[in-house]
């Protein structure tokens, strides 16, 4: 380990692995580690099951009702990717996605006055949507095309909207668009967990509501994909780019000390011995004294027997309860996926719901999705801390990661990848950096 690197990679979540992934394909030679012995950090997939209820200290083994145990792999972080995102993008470029198999998830759904909706997202879906009354639709369809045919570089698609001063709150008004219309374009269509974006100019999330349509018109059911054997599997495709262009890869390794010289990072300590590196990337946990926490996340894991009551027996899917509709300031999301995903025991379900921490009783705030989940066979309760680096690393040269929040999507995680990587390489990121420079060794190529 008393070797020189380009950069050492401290944790092996998601954000971790495709910046080693991506720093390796680029000829740089990388130190990948983790103190604990399986990969993921806070994005893994847990298995098999005994380890999830030894994981929240739970007193009694599952019982014999869920199935074998290692036919379990259970999300701790309950996320979604975008059919057209940038993570699809990242996958396709590294051609990570040989590693894996993906599904479309079956639905979206949007909560209105207790019941919950499928997400009108196409003019044919918009014109049958029981979310809204006849004149409504209509005026729903035209902003939907108003949508599809806006180009930022083409004025003459704007239809006097201007992209970088009119706010979304006025583009809503010249549509004529209701609140309940209004609820569900912004929060299950744009994705936003609050409503902060009404008052800001609506180029961004008119570009948001394309991704969600384009990302729906590349499979028809929901915008959203989910890899086989859970989220685990994406950090270690990544992990395994890194080591086939020679990344080094060491699991279970204890973190003593980063190593200092002045203000910058000069190497990591572990086990008596210094690998000395020239940049650092490391999530929250390695640096306390370089992040700050910036909120809190509760995630609950809940296990079914049945698939979620109005959601056509969907095997997966996602629901988000907009925060006008349960007095909050922020959205609460369900991602639900089972047995057909191989993470779960045959006819088993996994709900997990997550929202943003309000209040000093985080688990009253999500009782109105536990609701719509009755009966829950098994329920296991996290909260987590959000931290942000506050140090950009311009000097120091440690690059820290963002925590995962409370979106059920990848996109927020990828806007951290480019960003880690602008300021590490002073370069801004471009997808033709992560194509493979050679073919692959070990005989991958005949697959």
């Amino acid at each position: 380990m008393d070797e020189e690197y380009d950069v050492i990679v401290l944790g092996t979540g998601l954000t971790e692995c495709i910046l080693s992934g991506i720093m390796s394909v680029n000829g740089k030679k990388v130190l990948h580690m983790d103190r604990n012995p399986y990969y993921g950090g806070e994005s893994s997939s847990i298995t098999p099951l005994e380890e999830l209820y030894k994981r929240f200290s739970l007193p009694d083994s599952p019982p014999e009702t869920m199935g074998r145990g290692r036919d379990w792999n259970v999300d701790l972080i309950p996320k979604f990717l975008m059919a057209n995102g940038q993570l699809v993008k990242m996958l396709l470029y590294t051609e990570v996605t040989r590693y894996l198999d993906f599904k479309v998830v079956e639905g979206s759904f949007v909560y209105k006055g207790g019941k919950i909706y499928k997400v009108p997202s196409t003019e044919t879906e918009a014109l049958a949507s029981n979310l809204m009354g006849m004149f409504e639709k209509r005026r729903f369809r035209k902003f939907l095309v108003f949508v599809a045919n806006f180009d930022e570089n083409d004025p003459k698609t704007f239809e006097g909207v201007d992209p970088k001063s009119t706010t979304m709150r006025d583009v809503y008004k010249k549509f004529d668009l209701g609140q309940d219309v209004i609820d569900f374009t912004g929060h299950a269509l744009a994705l936003y967990r609050t409503d902060d974006y009404l008052d800001v100019p609506c180029l961004e999330t008119v570009n948001r509501i394309k991704l969600y349509s384009e990302s729906l018109a590349r499979y028809g059911k929901s915008p959203y994909l989910y890899p086989l054997y859970g989220l685990g599997e994406l950090p270690q495709g990544f992990a395994r780019l890194s080591a086939i262009y020679g990344g080094t890869y060491m699991l279970n390794k204890p973190v003593d000390e980063i190593v200092m010289e002045g203000d910058k990072v000069i190497g990591v300590k572990s086990e008596g011995e210094v690998a000395r590196c020239k940049q650092l990337i490391c999530d929250p946990s390695y640096i306390p004294d370089r992040v700050r926490k910036v909120g809190q996340v509760i995630r609950v894991i809940c296990i079914l027997s049945h698939p979620i009551k109005n959601t056509n027996d969907a095997n997966s899917c996602q629901i988000i309860i907009p925060q006008n509709q349960v007095n909050r300031n922020s959205d609460i999301y369900v991602c639900m996926i089972s047995y057909a995903h191989n993470v779960a025991a045959q006819g088993k379900y996994i709900a997990i719901v997550s929202t943003t921490v309000e209040t000093s009783e985080p688990e009253a705030e999500i009782e109105p999705a536990l609701e719509l989940l009755e009966p829950i066979d098994q329920k296991f309760v996290a909260i987590s801390d959000l931290y942000e680096p506050t140090d950009d690393g311009t000097e120091s040269q440690v690059f820290a990661s963002r925590s995962y929040d409370a979106t059920t999507h990848f996109e927020t995680t990828c806007n951290d990848i480019k960003d880690i990587y602008k300021r590490m390489t002073g370069t801004d990121f471009d997808f033709e950096n992560m194509k493979r420079k050679q073919n692959d060794v070990f005989g991958e190529d005949e697959q």
